[in-house]
Order: C-alpha cells, then structure tokens, then sequence
C-alpha cells in the first residue's frame, strides 16, 4: 500500500510513544514512574462531573451542537477571557475545538499555503511541527542563544523572510517552563504587528505559574496587537480535564468563521457532555485551579531541589509555569557513553523504570522532559532512580 506524502511525512508524538511503551511495561508488571505526559495527575473536580452528568441524564447532551460550540460556552469564554484580561471578547470571536489541539490544527489549516513559514522558538512543543507540515507550511525553529531560553525580537528579525507569516509565542512554555515577562511578551507581540506577522499565543498553561511570578497574557495589550493575535486555551490543564478535549481559539470573526467551517468537515462539533462540562469549569468555583496550582507550585519546588542531586544533570533555569522541568543532560549523556538523549531517555525507561521524554522531540537535543505532574512520593522515588541510574 502506498500512503500519501502527508501522511509518510509526519512524525508521530514522541510524548504518547514514550507514555504507551511506559503504560505497556506497566501492564507486563513493570513498576514504571511515568514522567512523560503533561497530565495532572489529579480528577476532575467533582462540580464539573456533576455538570455533565447533569447534562447526560436530562437528554441535553445526546444531540448535536452547533459547530463552534454551545451558544452558552461561547459566551462563557468570552467573558471568562474579559474577566482574566480586562479585553472584551464577542462570542463570536470564540470557536471551541477538541481541545487546545485541534484548535491549533484548525489555525494552520485555515491560514497556511504552501511553503509558508512559521517561526517556532525552541525549545517547542512536539506538535507544532507535525501540524505545520500537514499545512503545507515550513516550520523555522529559533534557538535563543540567551541562557534563560528566551528569544527576543533582534533575533527573531534573523529568522525572518519573505514567506514568514506566522509566529507561535508559548508562555509558559512546554517543555521548559519559562514564562516570558510583560515587557518581553510586549516587545515580541509588537514586532510581530510591525513585521505584519501573524502572532499564534498558547496560552494554554497560563493559570498555572509560581512562586510570585506573574503572566500577562498578550490579550491585555494594544487593540493593534489583539486584533493581530489568535488566542490559543482550553480547559486541560488548569482544570484536570485533559481526557475532555476541550479547547478553544479567540481570533477575529472571519479567522473564526473559517476555523468553524473546517470543523464541520472534520469532527462536526466537539462532544455535547464535555462543553456542558467546561460551562462549569469557567462559570463555577475557581478554588480547585489555585488549590492545584499550590500543588504543583510545592511539587515543582522540592522536586527542583532534588533534582540537584542527579549526577550529570544541569537546571539551568528554575521554571515559572506549566509542570515540567527540563534539565540539560549532556554531561550525564558522556558519562552515559550516549550520543543522543533518545538513547539516554530509552534507557532511562528500561533500566531505571522511569520514563521521560528526550529532547529532540522539543527541537533541542542533549536535554529531556518531566512532568511533575504526580505524587511528590512518585518524583521523590523518581529522582532517586535517576541517581542511582547515573552511579
């Protein structure tokens, strides 16, 4: 059989690779520490269950919804984004999407041409690339040179050509963790309005930020920025509703309308009881999401002061946001006597039983991922695997 060029061209997502081989040893009785999915490990607050059970059992979710999502949550984004923001959104400036995910596919889809460029800053999330491809477009990665991990517009303009067209901001950053200041975020969204590229904002992690550092979302700045802006969020992180699939694009009417449009022939609308659910999430009681915030704040703290102790590894940044660290280890890779961090994280996975996720996916080698997203015992006895691995 021969399958299309697409499909041969793309990689698959070496964060669920390394979690189904890490779920399969755990089947086959293997007793796996798995560190490689960005996943809380908490469920979902019981309000939110009861919502959508609620909306299950009085018939309301047994039918179709329009395709951008239920009327309501729409409205509901909108005024929970006014809320975070101080921006006025329109509900129909919203489109809701099988999660963050599809939201972005959607985005790449209804805006990209062949051999249009994407300027990606590195370290990047595994599907920004993949994604980008299936567009027809060319992802150029930029590598700060700054030891925080943080580009800036100077180094942008390097990257920049004629067929740029689209630049994707994250922050905070998965997989590193960084979080770009006011001033920072400010001085990047506002090239991106004088370059007349369109600027992509994840702000997917944006409720989940420590230790008295503050996120200012590109949404609190100039009409000319905003209107320059598709804003990218969901309910998976901040609300432990990841297997939901709910996400959501705000962007100008006629990006929206063209996102909806591709959804009708892609999934028609997303599933009725999990948008019931999120109705929940943003118009019910906020204290679950700082409650889980102060989880993961104590998880990232003492799991980063341990992490001091592995051999070979090097923080070079303590993260600000999202669940995950992401050491250098490059040291412990010659100490190793491996070339690559796929090798080491393989390793890593069948001899210390803790399973991580390389570098190379993220477009910067020599480094892996983990979540901290678990029990502070599983990181503990994690951490300690690790040593004893490196001895």
């Amino acid at each position: 059989m021969e399958f299309s060029k697409r499909a041969q061209g793309v990689s698959p997502s070496a964060t669920l690779a390394v979690s189904t081989e890490a779920k399969k040893m755990q089947k086959d009785g293997i007793d796996v520490i798995n560190l490689s999915t960005g996943e809380p490990d908490f469920t979902t607050p019981d309000s939110i269950v009861h919502a959508a059970v609620k909306s299950v059992e009085s018939g309301k979710a047994s039918y179709y919804t329009p395709v951008g999502g239920l009327p309501e949550l729409r409205q509901a984004i909108a005024e929970h984004v006014e809320q975070d923001t101080g921006r006025t959104v329109l509900a129909n400036e919203v489109a809701v999407t099988v999660g963050a995910k599809m939201g972005l596919f959607e985005t790449f889809q209804a805006l990209l041409n062949d051999q249009d460029e994407v300027l990606v800053v590195a370290p990047y999330w595994v599907s920004y690339e993949e994604q980008v491809k299936l567009a027809g477009g060319v992802v150029v990665p930029v590598k700060p040179q700054a030891s925080n991990l943080k580009t800036t517009p100077e180094e942008l303009s390097q990257f920049k050509t004629s067929r740029t067209k689209i630049l994707v901001l994250n922050s905070p950053q998965n997989p590193s963790g960084l979080v770009y200041t006011e001033e920072e975020t400010l001085a990047i969204a506002k090239w991106a309005v004088d370059n007349k590229i369109l600027l992509i904002a994840d702000e997917i992690y944006g409720k989940l930020v420590y230790n008295g550092t503050k996120f200012t979302s590109v949404m609190t700045m100039s009409d000319e920025i905003v209107e320059n802006t598709i804003l990218i969020d969901g309910v998976s992180k901040a609300y432990a509703m990841t297997g939901w699939r709910i996400g959501y694009v705000v962007a100008s009417p006629q990006i929206i309308q063209k996102i909806t449009a591709l959804q009708g022939h892609m999934t028609s609308n997303p599933a009725a009881v999990a948008q019931y659910a999120a109705l929940e999430a943003l118009t019910g009681s906020q204290e679950p999401v700082e409650e889980m915030r102060q989880s993961f704040e104590g998880r990232l703290n003492n799991t980063y002061a341990a992490m001091q102790n592995v051999p070979g590894f090097k923080l070079e940044n303590k993260p600000d946001g999202a669940f995950y660290l992401f050491p250098n280890v490059e040291e412990a890779m010659r100490l190793k006597g491996f070339s690559s961090s796929v090798d080491f994280a393989m390793a890593l996975l069948k001899e210390a039983h803790v399973a991580v996720v390389a570098g190379e996916a993220f477009g910067m080698p020599g480094h892996i991922r983990l979540s901290y997203a678990t029990s502070q015992n599983l990181l503990d006895e994690a951490v300690q695997r690790m040593i004893e691995f490196m001895k």
